[in-house]
């Protein structure tokens, strides 16, 4: 089972996706993907560390996810964007090794048997960005989006804190 969870930021999307993974699973694997590349930035990933409880295994890599075997485990992944920027620093100008790189990634892990809650932001819901590099990293960032969501069973949009679903292949409803 693959189950994207995405929206916008401060949305709520790695709240409803922790809760839902211990709903799921009494002892989930939290797959954590960032660098840390400021002290703002490692003060947020604290905040996500301490509201998580002894009752996950995490796990920080920032590219290379598929190294790890998750067989029969729940794995949240939190989260494709900050994953994708590594991608999109690494290659440079290279948006087509870093999305041919990424989806490659994404079908190793997706070949394991285990179920995945995916969490990822929706960029284009936040308009025009002001630059060409923000405008690359955007129009990547929704090319793996789309790349993903064709490959879930599931896909939930959440907006202020509250959970849309937009596709259930597992339902019948997409």
């Amino acid at each position: 089972m693959i189950h994207l969870i995405t929206g916008g930021q401060r949305s709520g999307k790695s709240i409803f996706a922790e809760e839902l993974a211990l709903s799921l699973n009494s002892k989930p694997v939290y797959l954590a993907t960032s660098r840390i590349w400021d002290e703002a930035h490692r003060q947020r990933i604290e905040v996500h560390k301490q509201r998580r409880g002894s009752q996950w295994t995490s796990i920080e890599e920032e590219k290379f996810l598929s190294k790890y075997n998750f067989t029969g485990k729940l794995v949240l992944l939190d989260c494709i964007t900050l994953w994708m920027n590594n991608f999109f620093f690494d290659n440079g100008e290279d948006d087509k090794k870093s999305l041919l790189e990424a989806s490659e990634e994404l079908d190793k892990l997706f070949s394991q048997d285990c179920d995945w809650i995916i969490v990822t932001n929706e960029l284009g819901l936040g308009g025009h960005p002001g630059n060409k590099i923000a405008m690359r990293f955007n129009d990547l960032q929704g090319s793996i989006n789309q790349y993903i969501a064709k490959k879930a069973d599931r896909v939930t949009l959440i907006i202020s804190g509250l959970p849309l679903e937009i596709k259930n292949t597992l339902s019948g409803k997409q």
